[in-house]
């Protein structure tokens, strides 16, 4: 079992100083008018501030092609880098151009470099991080916690986040913006406009954001702020500079409804009757309408009548099988992932894959002054489709609501009170929370968590693990963390009654008090190809609530950076796991590469192995050499597992990838049941996807994926039915913005199964099991068209 301890921002983060507008740009009775000099205005913590004017005519990219700026722009440049030199002048010269009018807030970045190394492909929205980007972000309540970040590349191509200190950053959010972008002799341009329709700030006259610009540029493994972001701090939004100018914004009135429709048909077997199996087809049609109001520029509401909880792209392929605990799926489905961040905790308690299926659903976040609010009221009619342990009961629905208040104190420390109900039929779960982040100095956070749950549920529909139809317990979690540039440290506690459950939450394990401890140290030598170096480790030790000792964990690392997006990892992993009463010893020795070295290629690879336990034996083993143990006892296995992948982009609209998983678990010496050999295949998994993508332009793009799942068993060894499965899904997709899409999609699913209609009436239809994935189960087509209208 492996968890990480530590959450930290994946893009890297560089600034500078502040190269001022012309004296014209700025009134003459400013009050700071006498502190301008050379490192320009700072505000008394030191950093930069920036004040922009309004225009009234909108900056055009085309103004900026002959290497001059309008005269009305405030201008910023002296880009410094967070990696790989902290604080050392970003490599090649930038600039970027600030100003607003009544609807946009407008940046333009100059970046020169020499154009046959500027990364920069045609790529559908939120697909091109690898390629060379420039980005904003607004801190718009300047309250250091929460900031937009708005990204594009060289060729106009966005993506956007919310960045939460804490958190780190969310890409799920989705918000419309326009950008441009193009290549010139001596590098690009990219040009931003930022509607204040799609952003959320104070209702007050004269605003105050906090602002940061960047720049990555990936060959060099280089990302570089204005203003200067160190990573010998703690987080990101309060070292942004403090951005003014900003007067009399008025949105006006700011309605957003996006009505949908679906059409699915599908053909597939089912298997639900086991005396019965048949094929059927069915059509569905599917519409509703997703409502956004904004009410005094600050607070969200969403609301939604048969909200669209379809999801579009398929999940990434895991690793599923001889799996002691429920693996993790991210959320992709639209109605939720808007600021998921407001009902995120420490310990997860809102999970929303757990609602499978709404009719109605009602949703408010927003900020009012120092105060975070978000709550959320669904339905659910398919109630146990979420859930890892139960099914339907016909004509019932679950009622679920959710709330969170956060109140922000001091220097970026803030507490939150939780509250999640869920009800189904006779049976509730209720669970609250108290949590609390509070920054110490800054390089320390101290996060915390108490939590209790309440439970009823009847004999013939368990979610919680316990057999009991009433039980309530505590659940604790600390963390104690440090972050710097070469030294980081996290040392986490978490203590989980048997008795706590939380319906919709993502709790896999329960009846534990652990504690883990996780250390890094990085050299960051002054070389030309060798980035840093550096080792880590990560521990857990795990007693149940009796004391015993449930499992232990010790995990080291050696990790390489090198220029080009070039990592080399070794690793050694020692554990101890208490299963069934029976300890068990595993270990495992892995080596990694990864690159991204070649502009048109990008490559990764991993290989371990080790030991691990088989959890789900054969029926009916033989006794093992030497004390016979019990039938159907666990037992360990020599394993072996390996990934790798690669990335070719072989023309800027082209992208394929190919992506290859493989899980082995074999018998040892020693432990091998009587009849079997050592090194006896006890179960391999092989999992390939091809995936193919053709942009035609920004909006319009073409998908291909061929997935290739195997599950090779021996039944004598493993509880496991053999299977192969090979599924084709295409995807025309056309995304005009977030909001407006139109989708066309295709899945055909081939597997080892084949229904042997038989002879009615004497005989029953039935299921065999094949020696290839040669006949289709599932077939789906599907048609969806979403539209975006704002008021």
């Amino acid at each position: 079992m492996i968890r990480g301890v530590h959450r930290l921002i994946l893009m890297g983060f560089a600034g500078g100083l502040l190269a001022l507008p012309c004296a014209a740009q700025t009134p003459a009775n400013h009050p700071m008018d006498d502190s301008i000099s050379q490192s320009g205005i700072r505000n008394l913590k030191g950093l930069p501030v920036l004040r922009i004017p309004r225009v009234k005519r909108p900056p055009r990219l085309e103004d900026f092609l002959n290497g001059t700026a309008r005269e009305d722009e405030a201008i910023v440049t002296s880009f410094r880098q967070r990696d790989p030199g902290d604080g050392v002048p970003v490599s090649e010269p930038t600039t970027a151009y600030l100003s607003y009018d009544d609807k946009n807030l407008y940046v333009i970045f100059v970046c020169k470099d020499e154009p046959r190394q500027v990364r920069a492909r045609m790529a559908k929205r939120e697909d091109a991080f690898s390629d060379d980007m420039v980005g904003i972000l607004l801190d718009t309540f300047h309250d250091q916690r929460r900031a937009y970040y708005f990204l594009s590349n060289p060729l106009g191509i966005q993506a956007d986040a919310i960045l939460t200190e804490g958190q780190g950053e969310d890409y799920s959010f989705d918000t419309l913006w326009r950008s441009e972008g193009r290549l010139t002799p001596d590098g690009y341009i990219v040009w931003f406009a930022v509607p204040f329709k799609s952003l959320r700030f104070r209702g007050e006259p004269i605003q105050t954001w906090g602002i940061g610009l960047s720049r990555s540029i990936i060959r060099k493994n280089e990302s570089s702020w204005w203003p200067h972001i160190s990573r010998r701090v703690e987080g990101v939004v309060q070292q942004l500079a403090t951005l003014e100018g900003l007067e009399h914004l008025s949105p006006g009135r700011n309605v957003q409804l996006i009505p949908y429709g679906l059409f699915a048909r599908a053909r597939f077997l089912d298997t639900a009757d086991a005396n019965n199996p048949r094929f059927r087809t069915e059509n569905d049609f599917r519409g509703g309408v997703d409502g956004k109001f904004v009410v005094r520029d600050a607070l969200t509401f969403d609301v939604a009548l048969n909200p669209d909880f379809s999801q579009v792209e398929s999940d990434e392929p895991q690793v599923t099988i001889n799996q002691r605990f429920e693996v993790f799926f991210p959320e992709k489905r639209p109605f939720f992932i808007e600021n998921a961040g407001f009902f995120q905790t420490p310990v997860t308690l809102f999970f929303s894959r757990r609602v499978a299926n709404p009719q109605f659903g009602v949703r408010m976040t927003g900020k009012v002054g120092r105060w975070a609010l978000g709550a959320l009221g669904i339905d659910d009619r398919a109630p146990r489709a979420g859930s890892p342990s139960s099914t339907a009961i016909a004509g019932e629905r679950a009622g679920i609501g959710v709330v969170r208040v956060q109140r922000e104190f001091g220097q970026q420390s803030e507490i939150a009170l939780f509250f999640a109900s869920r009800d189904f039929g006779s049976n509730f779960n209720r669970v609250m929370s108290l949590d609390t982040r509070i920054k110490l100095n800054p390089n320390w956070v101290l996060t915390g968590q108490a939590m209790g749950s309440f439970a009823r549920q009847s004999a013939n529909e368990r979610a919680c693990p316990k057999d009991r139809q009433r039980l309530s317990g505590p659940a604790a979690f600390a963390e104690l963390a440090r972050l710097g540039r070469r030294f980081n440290y996290a040392a986490r506690y978490s203590d989980r009654s048997p008795n706590f459950c939380s319906e919709l939450g993502f709790v896999p394990r329960v009846d534990i008090r652990d504690t883990e401890h996780f250390a890094s140290y990085t050299w960051r030598p002054e070389h030309r190809r060798l980035l840093s170096f550096g080792p880590s480790v990560f521990t857990i030790v795990n007693w149940n609530r009796a004391g015993q000792v449930q499992d232990w964990f010790v995990d080291s690392k050696f990790n390489a950076q090198f220029i080009g997006q070039t990592s080399l990892e070794v690793r050694r992993v020692e554990t101890f796991e208490l299963f069934q009463n029976i300890g068990f010893r595993k270990h495992r020795t892995s080596l990694g590469f990864s690159t991204e070295l070649l502009k048109w290629l990008s490559a990764s690879a991993d290989y371990g192995r080790g030991s691990n336990v088989n959890f789900f034996p054969g029926p009916g083993l033989p006794p093992f050499s030497g004390s016979p143990p019990p039938a159907l006892q666990p037992f360990l296995g020599n394993s072996t597992n390996a990934d790798a992948g690669f990335t070719i982009r072989p023309a800027p609209r082209i992208r394929f990838d190919q992506t290859y998983i493989f899980a082995l678990l074999s018998t040892r010496e020693g432990a091998s049941p009587v009849g079997f050999a050592a090194g006896t295949s006890i179960f391999n998994n092989h999992l390939l996807r091809s995936k193919l993508n053709y942009q035609f332009n920004r909006e319009l793009s073409l998908r291909l994926i061929l997935d290739y799942n195997a599950v090779l068993t021996n039944p004598a060894l493993v509880a496991l039915s053999r299977s192969k499965r090979l599924t084709g899904d295409l995807l025309l997709t056309y995304l005009l913005h977030p909001g407006t899409a139109l989708y066309v999609g295709y899945t055909d699913l081939y597997d080892n199964r084949v229904l042997d209609p038989g002879m009615p009436p004497s005989v029953q239809p039935s299921v065999h099991l094949t020696r290839s994935p040669s006949h289709s189960t599932s077939r789906q087509l599907f048609v969806k068209m979403n539209y975006l209208f704002r008021f």
